[in-house]
């Protein structure tokens, strides 16, 4: 008996089908994407407004995320980050204002934008804070504008709960800082700032650290990791330079301090007037004009304290910063661009007419400062 022959249709036949399979798997795909797309288009273009409106505080500092958070936490919209995305391509990020405004629910993404855009009519008190303020001046000026007791906006400064800020996981603990003056110094940004007159103290904080974090960008952490320095430490760093120069001369300062704290320095005290034993009021002293009024006089001031701070007696940078300093300060300390002559200095002068002297040895600083002292007897 012949053997049967296999059919020659039954390969073709199971090619058809899975064909037909995969079609109607493509099919469910495009319907499902259809739909959620159709779903998004909805949310954005408004089409489920419910007509009810509720209200929505955005907070000063508030970003694109956070605002799109309460957003949608008041019923206001469903997806958050689709609102972000749009926001962002429309170029409005910038445009969003802060403060207590009245929003429909399901209202279109165009419509929420413009409502957002107008600035809520509220009581408000605008004030400007130099770069180098410290924390207590920052608290008195607070105080002095009727907004808090400088006494409330420092304990929730050093003590209260800012965790939403990125920069706030690299600052050292209590414990791993037992000689710090202040936590929060070094951290409020100066700026310009228009804070609600009815606005708590916490939000009041909130908006220097808010600021604060949006300047130290991911290139800056990843520059910090690279140079083996830790946030406080460019933070602290970076206000001597701003107490010392904040001006043209912030790479050549920032260079000679970075030289002074370089492994194997002839040098490895900052040894800066801004913070030492002097006691005077004609100097600008951290330890004499905020650390020793704040405990009761200079010599009530916590040993472990003082020591921490005066720079001609502790090696490297002290426990803290000393002001509150601006960005340019900030990227000279992490990166001066030092002049040639100044590449290898280890001191500084200045004379009453605001030039700096270097030098690299302290040879070339004494003669440095002879010069500056003559120069000042003779305005």
């Amino acid at each position: 008996m012949k053997e049967a022959k296999k059919s020659k249709h039954t390969a073709p036949a199971s090619k058809h089908t899975l064909r037909w399979v995969l079609l109607a798997l493509l099919a469910v795909l495009v319907l499902g994407a259809g739909a959620v797309g159709l779903l998004l288009r909805r949310e954005m273009t408004g089409a489920g407004a419910t007509g009810q409106t509720v209200t929505v505080t955005v907070e000063q500092g508030s970003g694109v995320a956070a605002i799109a958070r309460d957003l949608q936490q008041a019923g206001v919209i469903r997806f958050p980050r689709l609102f972000r995305w749009y926001v962002g391509q429309q170029g409005a990020a910038g445009s969003l204002q802060y403060g207590t405004f009245e929003l429909e629910q399901g209202a279109s993404y165009d419509q929420l934008i413009q409502a957002l855009s107008v600035y809520a009519a509220a009581e408000t008190t605008r004030l400007t804070f130099p770069e180098g303020t410290t924390a207590i001046a920052i608290a008195q000026q607070m105080e002095q504008a009727g907004l808090c007791t400088a006494e409330e906006f420092l304990q929730e400064a050093n003590e209260g709960d800012f965790s939403e800020f990125t920069f706030w996981q690299y600052l050292p603990t209590d414990q791993e800082a037992p000689d710090r003056f202040m936590k929060c110094e070094g951290y409020l940004f100066p700026d310009t700032y228009e804070f609600l007159n009815d606005g708590t103290v916490h939000d009041y904080v909130a908006t220097f650290y808010a600021r604060f974090d949006q300047m130290i960008t991911p290139d800056i952490y990843e520059a910090l990791e690279q140079q083996g320095m830790t946030l406080h430490q460019l933070v602290t760093l970076a206000s001597f330079v701003q107490e010392e120069a904040g001006n043209d001369q912030d790479s050549n300062v920032a260079q000679v301090f970075r030289n002074r704290l370089a492994p194997d320095s002839p040098y490895p005290r900052l040894e800066s007037n801004v913070s030492s034993y002097i006691q005077s009021d004609e100097d600008n002293n951290y330890l004499w004009n905020w650390v020793a009024p704040w405990y009761g006089g200079w010599d009530e001031i916590p040993a472990n304290i003082l020591a921490a701070y005066d720079t001609y007696s502790c090696a490297g940078l002290p426990a803290g910063p000393v002001s509150n300093p601006g960005l340019a300060a900030i990227q000279a300390a992490l990166d001066p661009q030092p002049d040639p002559e100044v590449q290898d200095a280890y001191f500084f002068v200045t004379d009453l007419t605001g030039r700096y002297y270097y030098a690299q040895t302290l040879e070339q600083h004494q003669a440095n400062v002879r010069a500056a002292r003559a120069v000042n007897n003779s305005l």
